[in-house]
């Protein structure tokens, strides 16, 4: 039974959104792990710092990483950031984005928030990455806004090396309520896109939870419940992709500015919205 069939029409009182994680959701890689090359290139990492960081990435990248191994992953990876400059590596981040995230974008994902887009329903990247990674990505997907995992900064706009607020599996499902109370959101005609058992709070937040590129458990835990289970498996580069689907459009130059990218959100294939219709309230 769908989850929103008890729903009353005075409940039904805000749209709906689709909240999408990052990591091998919507990439086909870890963020941290893709930009740890340009931040070593461009000296915000030493060679030491980048080997300790790839070595913490890799539980997570092969087989998935647990609550507490993915807090000290965070932790370690956090103070790498001690002193950087916070506006040196948005900079960075920015630089980055052609190539090495923009070659790991799903295209079903892209479809995905395409269709959702095109519905009206507002998409959300929500991520346990730092939202100066994080906010550059989701703009580029022509994503509304981003919720992230954030750092504390000092009076002089360094890292400290600390985390203010980390997204990970409770503050996940806490984030979309704050983002839904804030922008008149109703949860329950909503939409979760996760790969990881990790995040079930989130999942369960929405009337809509879908498991995409699922852990063992988290692929378990759909087939239990009846919830959706979709398997990407084509990472495309973004411009190529967008030149090649859209050719009226023009090709961008750097990062795709949120209104081109939002235009052409609009152009959602066929399948992919009757897959969104199909699974509307009714």
């Amino acid at each position: 039974m769908s989850p929103t069939s008890s729903v009353t029409p005075e409940q039904d009182t805000g749209r709906p959104a689709a909240y999408f994680d990052l990591d091998k959701t919507i990439l086909a890689t870890s963020t941290a792990f893709a930009l740890s090359t340009p931040m070593h290139r461009s000296g915000l990492l030493s060679t030491v710092a980048l080997a300790r960081g790839v070595v913490a990435q890799l539980p997570y990248l092969l087989i998935g990483a647990g609550a507490s191994r993915t807090n000290r992953l965070m932790d370690r990876l956090a103070t790498l950031t001690a002193g950087v400059p916070r506006r040196r590596l948005q900079e960075v981040v920015e630089g980055a984005l052609a190539t090495a995230i923009e070659p790991a974008v799903y295209a079903e994902a892209l479809d995905l928030i395409a269709g959702h887009r095109q519905a009206g329903h507002d998409v959300v990247v929500v991520s346990a990455s730092l939202a100066e990674i994080v906010e550059p990505v989701a703009r580029v997907l022509g994503a509304d806004r981003a919720v992230a995992t954030t750092l504390e900064v000092d009076a002089d706009g360094r890292f400290t090396g600390r985390i203010r607020r980390r997204l990970l599996h409770e503050e996940k499902s806490r984030a979309l309520m704050e983002d839904a109370q804030t922008h008149g959101v109703d949860l329950t005609r909503s939409w979760a896109y996760s790969d990881s058992s990790s995040d079930e709070p989130m999942l369960t937040a929405v009337g809509h939870p879908v498991a995409v590129n699922p852990d063992r458990s988290l692929r378990r835990l759909a087939e239990s419940r009846g919830w959706p289970v979709r398997d990407f498996e084509r990472p495309v580069t973004l411009r190529t992709t967008w030149q090649s689907r859209w050719p009226a459009l023009p090709r961008p130059r750097g990062p795709l500015p949120s209104a081109l990218a939002g235009s052409l959100c609009v152009l959602a294939t066929a399948g992919t919205t009757a897959w969104l219709v199909a699974r509307r309230p009714g």
